[in-house]
């Protein structure tokens, strides 16, 4: 008869188990360890139950299912109490459908679910260091390579709606089910083990990648226990609308919940890797901010990181040694060059004495008699690239995905991705520029107070404006991109056709957070455009259309502006009724004063703001707003951008 090789369904016994044997190793619990060995010995039964009764066969199809790492935690049981049931337990859950593909080097992932098969892969690795059976490592890099090469997107994660689809056709996939969130974690996993063995850069870089792209990124900004299941791919997708959605703090448990919340609890746990001996050594694989004990060498090594920035293209990192032993340690330092970074302005100093830089993607190794007080600095040039999908059909050649360093950057968008590059000649920083730091502060939110309703000046549909009711907790949406408005001095080109009133200098009047009089108004999620005379959002120009004079509220209040339009003097733009915004021009009598409040706005701090590391890149039809994926919440993005010329 036979099996079909399928899986569907979860798990968290593995999960538990797992829970309960680290209790036991770390904390030494002895009832931990007796409750995970009485599961075991269920499990037992209930397979040996299963195989009398019907056939082997019979259990290998229960594999289908997913069973999660019963085989990893079943060999490490094994190493704490030696008996030999539970090796061959954890044997019986090797799934031999898949990893025999795996053993023959096949690429035969398409169709199978991947969460399920991961963590049996990591069950392999775990054998092979139970064991010895060189296999089993050969199978983990097998696996790890064509993960990679075929099915992984830029984040680092893989799998869409649950499954594995045909190798190098991630362009199909592009939607909003993909990177199932455990998939993320298990594959961490996998490189951890190849790079305790290997010591191979690739892993080390795979890790950092997934890390920061694949699992800060699940987490709702800094709201703990906020996590998704799947991290949408697709172009104008965001974590808040899938089938899913975001989770809850306390009746969220699915499997990417339990997996979640341990991948946040570790993320330093793939920093530091000691290796032992007579001359003790140590990899440093990850740049952040640390301290960590090295007793094996009598050494205590912190890590400070600069804060990154899209306008110092630098990664610095400061390594200080501090030693127990007044006459030091000898020891090696293995430090990682990073694979994204370049040769040129790369930069590493020894106590302030140049260090020789090898090439990106190896390790800077000194070995020496460490001291209190020796210092190691280190200066890595981040550089934006491009990279292409993982699909080999020459039609979608053009879709890529923007990286800075280790960081995807996400455009604000709900759906346009044509990015317009120039040309394959020209370099990617000619159509990507860092956000100036200064235009941070020229950020502001406009208000109403109507009927007891905060109301926002808003972008609709990336074309018109509107008032807006502000919702709760509005920080990290789309309401607080469309609410966001950059209120800057027109460019030199555009003040020659104004009025020295005009072109009187910024920081000559200030009203309250504005310090500008002549002024364009350009919504913060559309960069490149401006608001016109006609309260339009079009591509900004030299023309005077999209002027305003910003000048004290014609209600009178502190701190209120009001917007009068540049072409049209003593016209402004006015709140209507409901949420319509137009122009009207300044009268007379009894209706003044309503005209006056209509035309007025508070400035209220901005509901968005620039990250640090946020670029603007050039598009057909308009220009994006980039941004690291990890640090968007419930705003729409895209992070592969059709590339044309």
């Amino acid at each position: 008869m036979k099996i079909p090789c399928v899986s569907s369904s979860s798990a968290s016994r593995v999960q538990i188990m797992q829970g309960l044997l680290d209790q036991h190793t770390v904390g030494g619990n002895g009832k931990a360890l007796g409750m995970v060995v009485a599961m075991a010995d269920y499990f037992a039964g209930r397979v040996r139950s299963v195989i009398q009764r019907y056939t082997i066969e019979r259990h290998w199809t229960s594999l289908n299912e997913e069973t999660g790492g019963m085989n990893d935690v079943l060999y490490q049981l094994y190493t704490i109490t030696k008996d030999q049931r539970h090796l061959v337990l954890a044997h019986l859950f090797d799934k031999p459908c898949f990893l025999g593909l795996l053993a023959v080097q096949a690429d035969s992932l398409s169709g199978f679910h991947a969460n399920t098969h991961i963590p049996v892969v990591v069950g392999g690795q775990m054998r092979y260091e139970v064991t010895g059976d060189p296999l089993y490592k050969e199978i983990a890099t097998f696996f790890m390579d064509i993960v990679n090469s075929s099915h992984s997107y830029a984040t680092g994660g893989t799998s869409v709606s649950e499954f594995w689809s045909n190798p190098k056709h991630l362009a199909e996939t592009l939607t909003t089910e993909t990177e199932e969130s455990c998939t993320t974690y298990n594959m961490l996993k996998v490189s951890r083990h190849l790079f305790r063995w290997t010591k191979e850069i690739a892993y080390a870089d795979y890790y950092e990648r997934a890390l920061i792209n694949g699992v800060l990124s699940i987490q709702r900004g800094r709201d703990p226990g906020v996590m998704i299941y799947m991290l949408p791919q697709g172009p104008g997708r965001s974590k808040a609308v899938s089938y899913h959605g975001w989770g809850t703090q306390y009746n969220s448990f699915w499997c990417c919940y339990g997996t979640g919340i341990e991948s946040f609890s570790k993320l330093g746990d793939s920093i530091y890797f000691e290796q032992k001996g007579e001359k003790p050594g140590l990899y440093i694989i990850q740049y952040i901010a640390s301290t960590f004990n090295w007793r094996t060498a009598g050494l205590t090594v912190t890590q400070q990181v600069k804060p990154l920035s899209s306008s110092d293209q630098y990664l610095q990192v400061l390594l200080s040694i501090a030693a127990a032993k007044t006459n030091g340690q000898y020891a090696t330092l293995n430090v990682r060059i990073p694979s994204w970074t370049s040769v040129n302005g790369a930069k590493a100093t020894l106590n302030d004495k140049d260090l020789q830089l090898t090439s990106p993607g190896n390790f800077l190794t000194i070995s020496k008699q460490w001291d209190s007080g020796d210092h190691l600095l280190l200066q890595f040039p981040i550089n934006l690239r491009t990279e292409a999908i993982k699909d080999d059909r020459p039609q979608v050649a053009s879709l890529n995905a923007i990286l800075f360093g280790p960081f995807l950057l996400a455009g604000l968008t709900t759906g346009d991705w044509g990015a317009k590059t120039g040309g394959a000649a020209v370099a990617v920083s000619d159509w990507i520029t860092p956000v100036p730091a200064s235009y941070d502060s020229q950020l502001v939110t406009l208000t109403q107070e109507s009927g007891g309703k905060t109301m926002l000046l808003s972008t609709v549909n990336d074309t018109s404006l509107a008032m807006l009711e502000r919702p709760e907790g509005a920080g990290g949406t789309d309401a607080a991109v469309r609410a966001t408005f950059r209120v800057a001095p027109p460019p030199p080109q555009q003040q020659l056709g104004t009025s020295a009133k005009q072109r009187r200098r910024a920081g000559d009047v200030a009203v309250g957070r504005l310090t500008v009089t002549a002024a364009t108004i350009e919504p913060f999620g559309l960069p490149g455009t401006a608001v016109s005379n006609g309260l339009a959002v079009v591509r900004a120009g030299n023309s005077s259309n999209t002027l305003f004079n910003v000048v004290p509220g014609l209600d009178g209040k502190p701190g209120s502006v009001s917007l009068e339009l540049g072409s049209k003097p003593g016209c402004f733009l006015v709140a209507g009724a409901g949420a319509k915004v137009h122009v009207g021009c300044r009268t007379r009598g009894a209706a003044a004063a309503g005209f006056e409040q209509a035309a007025s706005f508070v400035q209220a701090e901005p509901l968005r703001r620039y990250h640090p590391i946020s670029f603007f890149a050039g598009g057909v039809r308009r220009s994006f707003l980039l941004e690291p994926l990890f640090t968007l919440r419930d705003e729409f993005y895209t992070i592969y951008f059709n590339l044309e010329a």
